[in-house]
């Protein structure tokens, strides 16, 4: 068990990375990226940072929104932001609009048939969003991806790591997709500490061990990095396992 008197800096540097490494070994990250978890586990916002943080790298990057199930944040909510950052994003055309209905992007396939550009996909987590990326699962097969599940400690229906555990089962079944990889997004909002940090380190180690699935990045509020920490952002495909450092983006609702 972690000593919760540490630091995040403590949790960084002593005990991070605790999950499988070289993940991303040089040279063999997938052109596609796809970002599922239940509602409120945070992978909208992980998928905003994670399209900007990969055109840090100068990278042509898509963002694709296929969350057609979450009215309150989406990633059309950071539509100026990913526009300034050089992010092309594809977004259902109710988004932002006064009309939530369920409508997929015209333009999702952009993901799949533009050459030497990575896709970063962000799905709903309920049935009817995994559905939607289960429409593209034939193509999702033919693309080297990766299908990571962000997994967040403290939302109420995955609480313990075998709550986690049969989401995720529903989640492959519904759309015909197995995961790779899990996320690890400790996080209540504006109001996460580092103890809550720290406290999900023995979760998500069990639910690795549960799933047989590697751990291939923590997502940590950027509010919590450390002083003496630079904050430079590492490529993905660089070797090892990575933080990435979460930019809460506001959206029209005020949830996060």
């Amino acid at each position: 068990m972690y000593n919760m008197q540490n630091t995040v800096n403590d949790f960084i540097t002593a005990t991070f990375p605790f999950c499988a490494p070289n993940y991303f070994p040089e040279g063999t990250m997938k052109p596609l990226t796809i970002f599922a978890g239940h509602y409120g586990s945070g992978k909208t916002n992980i998928a905003v940072n994670y399209a900007l943080r990969l055109r840090m790298h100068d990278e042509p990057v898509i963002l694709c929104d296929l969350d057609i199930v979450n009215p309150y944040f989406r990633t059309a909510d950071a539509a100026d932001r990913l526009r300034d950052a050089g992010v092309t994003l594809v977004a259902s055309a109710f988004a932002n609009s006064n009309l939530e209905a369920p409508s997929l992007p015209p333009d999702v396939s952009a993901v799949f048939d533009t050459p030497g550009v990575y896709g970063v996909i962000d799905v709903g987590g309920d049935d009817q969003g995994m559905l939607a990326l289960g429409r593209y699962a034939n193509r999702v097969r033919q693309t080297a991806h990766d299908l990571l599940l962000v997994a967040n400690c403290y939302r109420p229906l995955a609480r313990a790591p075998r709550d986690a555990l049969a989401l995720m089962r529903e989640m492959e079944q519904t759309a015909g997709l197995p995961f790779t990889g899990l996320v690890n997004n400790p996080n209540i909002g504006a109001a996460t500490t580092e103890n809550d940090v720290l406290a999900a380190k023995p979760y998500i180690e069990e639910l690795s061990a549960l799933t047989g699935l590697p751990v291939v990045m923590t997502c940590i509020d950027v509010r919590l990095r450390p002083p003496n920490h630079s904050g430079a952002t590492r490529h993905p495909s660089t070797e090892g396992n990575d933080i990435l450092w979460l930019d809460l983006i506001e959206n029209r609702f005020g949830v996060t």
